[in-house]
This record gives structure tokens, C-alpha cells and sequence, in this order.
């Protein structure tokens, strides 16, 4: 827990709200890490799951791939990860899903080769943000369509005001939900945690 005040305290120092309920923490997440806290997220992710069976973590590229990675580096399962643009190198069947991009302003595809992720598995679900929950509806679908079974979701941040927690669970995903720090208001150019 002291690592997720860590996380919070780098948030307070080099994070931007940028508005618009945008939190701008590229310094951490995915363009330049620290691996010791990456480290220490993968390790809390790790531990808050550890009672449950997983075969392997989903995630979406770019963001959600540093602490998926350190996830399943602790729980010696694959990462997959969902991928943007469909490079030359994938054929085959394919997952595909559409997902809103608060950062890009628009739709992307979220693309995983079927290969990678099989039928009949335990798959927990890694990313960087829950804010209004779409990208992860959209990662969820892909390990039903896959015929595999939804663990639970591990978030690095959770935006409460933008109601993705309610949506997954409106949407029928019975399951449970982490999320390493909480925001619950970013009013006023602030960023406000919620309390323990």
C-alpha cells in the first residue's frame, strides 16, 4: 500500500489535468517509466488477484502494456496485448472491437490475433485507466468472443466521476474491479484522491 502512495504522491508532482477530465501522466505510464514503481504496481496488481486462477492478462497497447507486463511478470502468465493498427504480420482470425480514445478524440481499433488468445482461459484485464469503462467493455467482449472467462479488472487509475465502474457492472460484468489509486474529482485544475 505504501507503493501506491508512492504512485499517488508521482501523480501530485508530475501529472497535468488538462481538463475536460483528462489526467496527463505520460512520465509514468508510456513514455517514460519508473521501474521501480512499475514494479511495485505489477506487485500490488499481482497480489490483490492472487486468489483467483489467471492463465494470462489482456490489455490494450500503449499504456496498459508497462504494468501488464509487470503483473504477469509476478504471476508467470503471458501478457497479450490488444494492438491499434493491424501490422502485416497478423493473419489469421482476428478480435476486433471499437473503442472511444478520450486522448485522440476518437474511435480505435482494438485488434488481438486470435492465436493469442484462446478459448477455455482465465483472463484478467490490465490497463492504465477506468474512466468511463469503454475500452475495457471492449476488451471484455474480445475474451468472450474468444469462449474464455473474465477474472476481473486491474486499473493503475480510476476517475469515479466518469462512472465506469457502474457501467461494467450495468453492462453484466459480475466482477471484481481494482484500482491501484482513485480519483474522484479533477474540479478546478485539481486532482483529488479519494481517501482510504
Amino acid at each position: 500500500m505504501a507503493q501506491m502512495l508512492a504512485l499517488q504522491e508521482r501523480i501530485l508532482a508530475e501529472g497535468r489535468n488538462l481538463g475536460s477530465g483528462i489526467l496527463k501522466i505520460d512520465s509514468l505510464l508510456n513514455h517514460q517509466i519508473y521501474p521501480d514503481l512499475m514494479m511495485g504496481m505489477g506487485q500490488e496488481m499481482a497480489a490483490r488477484f492472487q486468489g483467483h486462477k489467471i492463465d494470462r492478462i489482456l490489455t490494450a497497447e500503449i499504456s496498459g502494456i508497462a504494468p501488464a507486463v509487470l503483473t504477469g511478470l509476478v504471476l508467470n502468465v503471458p501478457v497479450v496485448y490488444a494492438r491499434k493498427i493491424k501490422p502485416i504480420t497478423m493473419f489469421g482470425p482476428v478480435f476486433l472491437e471499437t473503442a472511444p480514445s478520450h486522448t485522440k478524440g476518437m474511435e480505435v481499433n482494438l485488434l488481438v490475433s486470435a492465436e493469442f488468445l484462446p478459448p477455455d482461459q482465465d483472463v484478467l484485464i490490465i490497463d492504465d485507466f477506468l474512466a468511463t469503462g469503454k475500452t475495457l467493455r471492449a476488451l471484455a467482449r474480445m475474451v468472450q468472443s474468444a469462449r474464455s472467462r473474465i477474472v476481473g479488472v486491474g486499473v493503475v487509475v480510476e476517475k469515479t466521476f466518469e462512472g465506469g465502474r457502474d457501467l461494467m457492472l450495468r453492462s453484466g460484468y459480475n466482477i471484481p474491479i481494482e484500482s491501484l489509486v482513485t480519483i474522484t474529482s479533477m474540479d478546478d485544475g485539481q486532482i483529488i484522491f479519494a481517501e482510504d
